[in-house]
């Protein structure tokens, strides 16, 4: 599978862990990293990475998201409809907005929508505010939308048949 076109990827950081593990010689200290990867135009993934060093844990995280990526229906810079996601006791509700309205999400939420290529969007994240369970509902929530031609496929219809267009054809 050679592809021809060099992809660009942005990564962002989500959080940087100490994690202790307590052994008989005395601790051992190593750091867990949570990153999200995408391409802006509707390809994100999220992985966690562990090591000794912080810059190794990135490392990791970044490559195992980026071969974790899920493809994500936009329409235009925005989704096609509101959606709600949940991951643990992290709630994340994600919705539509008009052009020119801007990335409106709290930190987490932000750098997963500014990967995906998201420009306008509107987020609120209820429950716990744990960066990972919030990513992940988030993450959660763009994986139940679907393009009208899938929905179309699954009932049986055209898209016109699905979004009403009949009335407005031309006898």
């Amino acid at each position: 599978m050679a592809e021809t076109k060099k992809e660009t990827f942005v990564d962002r950081v989500i959080s940087v862990r100490r994690v202790t593990k307590v052994t008989k010689g005395g601790k051992r200290f190593s750091f867990s990293a949570l990153v999200v990867t995408g391409d802006k135009s509707g390809r994100v993934g999220i992985a966690l990475g562990r090591s000794r060093e912080v810059s190794s844990a990135i490392s990791k995280a970044t490559n195992k998201a980026r071969r974790k990526l899920i493809e994500i229906p936009l329409r235009e810079d925005t989704i096609p409809y509101d959606v709600k996601g949940k991951h643990g006791a992290s709630k994340v509700v994600i919705r539509s907005a008009s052009k020119g309205t801007g990335v409106i999400a709290g930190g987490a939420v932000r750098a997963l929508m500014e990967a995906l290529g998201v420009k306008d969007i509107l987020a609120k994240s209820l429950g716990s505010e744990n960066p990972q369970n919030v990513v992940k509902a988030a993450l959660n929530a763009l994986a139940k939308l679907r393009t009208a031609k899938h929905l179309a496929r699954l009932r049986g219809k055209t898209v016109r048949e699905l979004v009403g267009g009949q009335k407005n054809v031309a006898a």
